[in-house]
């Protein structure tokens, strides 16, 4: 929020994220996409800034804590590594990075998704979006490439065991490490499907356009917002896989020494022709269930003493709510677009397209940082069958 953009309306002022264009009311803290942010007076005395409370007295700074954005490679920074083709092969005497300057954003997803390696696949989806914000900052940008290239239907696995998500070890209550791994292991897994989730959400729907209200209305293309703020999901999943991987090896053990499930990408492929519905499934119930989980999982490892773990943790369940933020804002704009109820449509999205009840407990705090609140899950039913009792959260 230090680089957001500040404006008057209604004699207010009013600031707008620059990363999610959420727009805050600096009196109320109120936002015209139903979050909320806390406010308090703020004076400048001599050279500090002062936060004043009303209701709290002997407040005190506790801590100030950046972000983590640190990707831990396995490759060196420019690596030398053969690269996939098109079906996934390797490309003898190719560089990783060799897509050129003409390359559009959809190559670049097209590229990803077919990366068996997921080494590779992290390396590139940073890649992709360094060059992508990059370039949006320049009179360059990247081209979309809407509808030029066809993404894989699921993108390929090799070198690990595949199961059914209802016969998926039940890690118990991690006070081994080996139930410590095994929590890993599954996280890693949801973190790999999460970077395809989030880059092929790009160009699977590059040529989406907004069904208008009435027929005056002007269907409209996605802003390039769009891809930017899915390219940063994808980067920030890039992330956690790399943090889980390497704590993995710091362990003992290493991804793919246990066997995986797809769940993930069966929700994708039941989504594949409405973006509304992929949002909604992928994004305000799979992810938005791992804001749900992750505070008791990251308990358990606290519990253990295995506080590299919990540091990993707390990284990823920050970052996660920032996710299901983004597909909170996407599926209002849709909405707004088109006149509708995004809460409404919501919840038509789930019930056609998931299996059995959501249910809780519900972390009802960060889901409303993340700007749902209850009205969006409250007995909310798929109507689709569900199978095995199994829940997959997080991304």
């Amino acid at each position: 929020m230090s680089d957001a953009q500040v404006d008057i309306e209604d004699s207010s002022y009013v600031a707008s994220c620059p990363w999610h264009a959420y727009d805050f009311n600096l009196d109320t803290g109120s936002s015209s996409y139903g979050v909320k942010a806390c406010v308090f007076p703020v004076r400048v005395q001599g050279d500090d800034l002062v936060l004043e409370f009303d209701r709290e007295s002997n407040v005190t700074l506790a801590s100030l804590e950046p972000i983590s954005e640190k990707v831990k490679f396995k490759h060196a920074a420019n690596p030398a590594a053969d690269v996939p083709d098109a079906t996934g092969n390797a490309v003898p005497g190719s560089k990783l990075y060799s897509l050129g300057e003409d390359a559009t954003m959809c190559d670049w997803c097209v590229h990803i998704l077919n990366t068996v390696d997921p080494e590779q696949k992290i390396e590139l989806t940073t890649q992709l979006f360094s060059i992508f914000a990059t370039r949006e900052a320049s009179s360059n940008p990247m081209p979309i490439g809407a509808g030029t290239v066809q993404p894989p239907d699921e993108p390929p696995r090799e070198n690990i065991e595949s199961v059914k998500p209802w016969q998926m070890i039940n890690p118990r209550g991690g006070g081994t490490v080996k139930s410590r791994v095994n929590m890993l292991h599954a996280l890693a897994n949801i973190e790999q499907w999460a970077i395809d989730l989030a880059i092929d959400i790009c160009v699977r729907f590059s040529t989406f356009q907004t069904t208008p209200s009435s027929e005056s209305g002007t269907p409209a293309p996605l802003p390039r917002t769009f891809y930017y703020d899915w390219l940063k999901v994808a980067n920030d999943e890039a992330k956690h896989f790399s943090l889980l991987r390497s704590r993995l090896e710091e362990l003992g053990s290493y991804f793919g020494a246990l066997s995986v499930h797809h769940g993930l990408w069966e929700s994708a492929a039941m989504t594949k022709d409405d973006l509304r519905a992929r949002i909604s499934v992928i994004a305000l119930v799979h992810e938005a269930r791992g804001l749900d989980v992750n505070p008791v999982k990251i308990d358990k490892f606290r519990k253990a003493k295995d506080m590299e773990s919990v540091e990993t943790l707390e990284i990823i369940h920050n970052d996660e709510i920032t996710h299901v933020t983004t597909g909170h804002r996407w599926l209002s704009w849709i909405c707004e677009q088109e006149g509708t109820d995004p809460v409404k449509v919501f919840r038509e999205c789930v019930g056609q397209h998931f299996r059995g009840a959501v249910k809780g407990p519900f972390n009802k705090e960060a889901r409303l940082e993340a700007g749902m609140d209850e009205s969006y899950y409250k007995d909310l039913v798929g109507t689709l069958p569900a199978r095995g009792g199994h829940v997959i959260a997080g991304g």
